[in-house]
């Protein structure tokens, strides 16, 4: 993801110069793995690179490690069974090593769900990189059957084949995996017409060190608690989710995506606030703060087209310092699509927003899973890059953008630091929305000044998040990272509660990692 000039003197003139990077060799990390604390089995392997390749997953605390060379612990061996029988035979091995199992999806993790827990067990890496085929599509009752390792394009290009889409396209689409989505409550960019995996999920199979639990699908229930919600968010706690039944829809027939400036952000949230409650058939809304609208501007270059458009929007009532961007989707039948832009629209004239088209939208859609690799980018100029994420209701989203921001500022600038953060709304509800948060600042000289400047800085932030009302994971899930603050949210009772379905389902602690504080 290119970085052009104007965009890296942006960056320095916020948060000063840097320094490029030296990274750590693999072929010397990999000197230094110990062997396997575990015996010969045909489902495993001990390769050095194949065990570090999975020790770790996308977190700054996993890259700092990785990039530096820091690397605390790598799993004893990683298994790639075809079917839940094997997924079953590698449990059974683990319980009889004394082996801990953390089942493996796309490696996608940003809060630590993947790294080895500390301790004296081995650890085996159970890898669904094997179990990807769509098993069944039912289009009278519109159901799809998978194994649970299909990552993002292997669902879509299966369903497509047949004209359907599931329509869940997270940000990690490229790598991440039915599964994962499903264990860590995961939310695609179109959830307002799809759905959050919670709608699409119908029913599976979960292994569990236990046994196996098989949840039948049915259009609605009333006997007793939904099985499905123990899968749900359960982050390899419980088993291995090795089949998911989800609920699919045909090909959508038109869809477009807008852009919208807004003079301010009172204004802009007032819009998308409305548009969410009147539960309009749009299929997207992002909500870009001042800063990260500024951000995205500088670093989408052509200086003189968007010179232009900003002359344009001025004499509409949009300023060029304050404005905010909103990207709102629309998908489905065309009928349908036109009916909803046009009372769209109406509610965002009475706004004071100002309709641009759809060239900005169709810019996103055709970078919107390659804007994660602007990390590299940025690593590679000297910058170090963090995200947080939230969900609120209304009367608190303001306060919690702008608090977070803060917080994070403050960290920082107790190491002498500035940070370049900025927000967006980007999965709306009546009730509420989510609040995403991104940190730009510089990447210090050692990796134990990094680790701690982040430790100061995601300490405050989540801190602020409980403060406020939030809850500690809107799409990314809880891991080691966010389960010191889970309990704050969940109450004693219904910790007690989860610690009570972990020994049912893994009485000898086989999946115990360590995710979910549990």
């Amino acid at each position: 993801m290119p970085l052009n000039d104007a965009a890296l003197a942006f960056l320095r003139e916020r948060v000063g110069e840097t320094q490029p990077p030296v990274d750590a060799s693999l072929q010397q990390v990999c000197a230094a793995i110990p062997p396997a604390a575990l015996p010969p089995h045909r489902l495993l392997n001990t390769a050095r690179e194949a065990r570090l390749a999975v020790s770790y997953g996308q977190s700054l605390p996993d890259w700092l490690r990785l990039r530096f060379g820091k690397i605390e612990r790598v799993v004893d061996a990683v298994a790639a069974p075809q079917s839940s029988d094997e997924v079953r035979e590698v449990l059974d091995y683990a319980r009889q090593h004394g082996a801990v199992v953390i089942p493996w999806g796309g490696g996608t993790s940003v809060v630590g769900h993947l790294t080895p827990p500390a301790g004296d067990a081995p650890v085996i890496s159970l890898s669904m990189a094997r179990m990807t085929r769509l098993l069944h599509l039912d289009k009278r009752s519109q159901l799809a059957t998978f194994e649970a390792g299909a990552a993002g394009p292997e669902v879509e290009s299966q369903l497509r084949a047949q004209g359907y889409t599931l329509g869940h396209f997270p940000q990690s689409f490229e790598y991440s995996t039915l599964g994962g989505w499903i264990v860590t409550r995961s939310s695609g960019q179109q959830s307002l017409r799809y759905g959050r995996i919670e709608q699409l999920f119908a029913g599976g199979r979960l292994e569990t060190p236990a046994g196996t639990l098989a949840i039948p699908t049915f259009p609605a229930s009333s006997a007793g608690p939904d099985l499905r919600e123990m899968v749900l968010g359960s982050e390899g706690r419980l088993g291995v989710l090795t089949e998911a039944i989800v609920r699919v829809t045909p090909m959508p027939e038109m869809e477009q995506f807008h852009a919208v400036f807004f003079a301010d952000w009172a204004h802009a949230e007032a819009a998308t606030r409305e548009l969410t409650q009147l539960k309009l058939p749009l299929s997207m809304l992002r909500l870009s703060n001042e800063v990260e609208t500024l951000t995205s501007l500088t670093l989408a270059g052509h200086a003189r087209l968007i010179g232009l458009m900003e002359g344009y929007l001025n004499l509409r009532g949009v300023p060029k310092d304050g404005k905010c961007l909103m990207l709102m989707g629309v998908t489905g039948p065309t009928t349908t699509c036109r009916a909803a832009l046009k009372v769209a629209h109406t509610v965002i004239r009475r706004h004071g927003g100002v309709a641009v088209g759809t060239r900005f939208g169709e810019k996103w859609k055709a970078n919107r899973f390659r804007s994660v690799y602007l990390r590299n980018t940025l690593w590679a100029h000297g910058f170090a890059a963090d995200t947080v994420e939230t969900a609120c209701d209304w009367p608190k989203v303001e306060p919690m953008m702008r608090k977070v921001e803060a917080a994070a500022t403050a960290a920082l600038a107790r190491f002498g630091e500035r940070v370049h953060a900025y927000t967006h709304l980007s999965h709306f509800y009546p009730q509420g929305s989510s609040v995403y948060s991104t940190f730009v600042f510089r990447r210090a000289p050692t990796f134990e000044e990094n680790i701690e400047r982040w430790q100061v800085m995601k300490e405050a932030i989540c801190r602020t998040m409980v403060e406020i009302g939030g809850t500690i994971s809107h799409q990314h899930g809880v891991g080691r990272d966010h389960a010191p603050y889970l309990p704050a949210e969940k109450g004693p009772l219904g910790m007690d509660a989860l610690r009570a379905l972990v020994r049912q389902f893994d009485p000898d602690g086989v999946m115990n990692s360590g995710n979910l504080g549990l």
